[in-house]
Order: C-alpha cells, then sequence, then structure tokens
C-alpha cells in the first residue's frame, strides 16, 4: 500500500515547493490522491511522483498550464509529436527575438563606451576603424528644403517593410566627402548598425570628426575636417558615415547627442 504524505513532506520528497502545488491542485494540473473529510488537508502518494514528473517536465519545457492539464487527461506519442513541434517553434522565435535583443545591447554599448573614450581624441583626426557590417536603407529623395529629420518618420513608417529594426543605432551615408560637404544634413541613405547586415564598413584608416549636437547639426565639423585633410595632404575618397554615439536612448537632451563622422582615405 503506497502511504500518505502531507503537503509537507511531498514538496520534501518531490522538491516542488508547497506553494506550487496548492495552486497546480487549484488549477486542475495536479491533484492530491486524498483531501481529508474532516480538515480538507491534501496527501499524496510516491506513485504520484511520476505525474508529477510529467508536469514539471512540460512546465521547465514553458508548456502553458493548460495544456498540460489537458494533455495529462488524454495523450497519445501523436499528439505529444504534434504539441512538442509547435512548442520547438515558440522556442525557435524566443531564441531569435533573445538573439536581437543581445546584438542591439551589444551594438549599443559598444557606441557609448566609444563615446566615452572619443572626447580625449581631438575633434579631428585619422583613425583606424574595424570592420563593421550596417542595413544600408534606400536612396532619400530630398524636395527643396528638406533635411535628414524632414525624411526620417518615412523611415519610421517603412522600416518593417525594409526588414530595418530602427532598435539598432541609425547613421547616415554619403557617397562622398564632396557630398557631405555640399549637403550635411541631406544624407543620402540612412543606415543602421546591424550584424545581419546587408553592407560594410570596411577595415582602413578614416578621417574622423566628432560634433555634440541634434541630429544633422554639425556646426564648423565640415570645414574643420577639409581643413584638416588639406593641411595634412590627405585626400579623402571614400564614403561618409555618421554615426550617432549618444542618442535620445542613453541622453535627454538632443544637444547631447555626439556624431561621429568617417570618411574613407
Amino acid at each position: 500500500m503506497d502511504i500518505h504524505m502531507t503537503i509537507k513532506e511531498f514538496s520534501k520528497l518531490s522538491g516542488v515547493d508547497s506553494t506550487t502545488l496548492r495552486y497546480w491542485d487549484e488549477i486542475g494540473v495536479f491533484s492530491p490522491a486524498h483531501r481529508s473529510e474532516e480538515n480538507n488537508y491534501r496527501y499524496y502518494t510516491k506513485k504520484q511522483l511520476i505525474t508529477l514528473y510529467f508536469v514539471t517536465a512540460l512546465s521547465e519545457l514553458k508548456f502553458p498550464l493548460k495544456t498540460i492539464a489537458a494533455l495529462d487527461n488524454d495523450r497519445n506519442p501523436e499528439e505529444f509529436l504534434r504539441l512538442i513541434s509547435a512548442q520547438e517553434q515558440l522556442l525557435n522565435n524566443e531564441l531569435s527575438r533573445l538573439r536581437m535583443c543581445y546584438a542591439i545591447i551589444h551594438a549599443r554599448r559598444e557606441l557609448i563606451n566609444h563615446g566615452q573614450a572619443v572626447q580625449n581624441y581631438p575633434r579631428v583626426s585619422v583613425r583606424h576603424m574595424e570592420d563593421k557590417p550596417i542595413l544600408l536603407g534606400p536612396r532619400n529623395i530630398y524636395k527643396k528644403g528638406e533635411n535628414f529629420m524632414h525624411l526620417l518618420p518615412s523611415l519610421v513608417k517603412s522600416a518593417k517593410d525594409l526588414r530595418m529594426n530602427l532598435s539598432f543605432p541609425i547613421g547616415g551615408y554619403y557617397d562622398s566627402f564632396e557630398d557631405f560637404l555640399e549637403h550635411p544634413q541631406q544624407p543620402f541613405h540612412f543606415f543602421t548598425i546591424d550584424p545581419s547586415g546587408n553592407n560594410r564598413r570596411k577595415k582602413g584608416d578614416y578621417l574622423m570628426g566628432f560634433n555634440f549636437g541634434d541630429y544633422g547639426e554639425f556646426d564648423s565639423l565640415p570645414e574643420d575636417m577639409k581643413t584638416y585633410a588639406l593641411e595634412n595632404s590627405i585626400v579623402p575618397k571614400g564614403a561618409v558615415y555618421v554615426t550617432y554615439l549618444y542618442d535620445e536612448l542613453c541622453v535627454k537632451n538632443p544637444e547631447d547627442y555626439l556624431a561621429q563622422v568617417c570618411v574613407g582615405l
């Protein structure tokens, strides 16, 4: 005869706390073998450890408790295979979401750390940059008087269709240094620093400048970079990448946004 145990004794034997056992009983997922008519106490048997393992194993796999209860009443290999296949897909989706969150956090942390370091750099200098994948958006078409901020809302609106995750840091791309000097507030493309990007900022030396200010505001930086290049016999011949090391996610005042302008050499 299987000896009845109190909920405290069964909890100690099974490793499942009493609060969880009571909750599972209340919602019909796992009930005691016997309830006392006198005091309504719950009593369990050792044989119930098998059923309890069924519940805890599926709970660990993140099955909903209602699904576990329904499956406990009527299960077979085919139904179980169907359920775990569906659960596998849900977990795959969750893993993809977590990987994306990790990539966003990594990209943000890297820029902020860089932003803290560059405040000790000269405003304009030549720096080596490592290879960096980016996701380049479509060509921007500006109407008269429009700039960076006018087209940003349309990027937000079309981001899903473009498969651009705007939680990644956003930047501006120009075909050449001359284009940046002529229209600094009108990047040819927006891009995100996305590890799955369709383009790359290639490894190499870059003419680099920094500026605090709102999106598209560079003060004298374009001219300062041009002067530095002339004085040092540097011929910028690559694309221009504007990256915001600090943006609205880490500083409240737009005047404290920190832009990094890199021109390929």
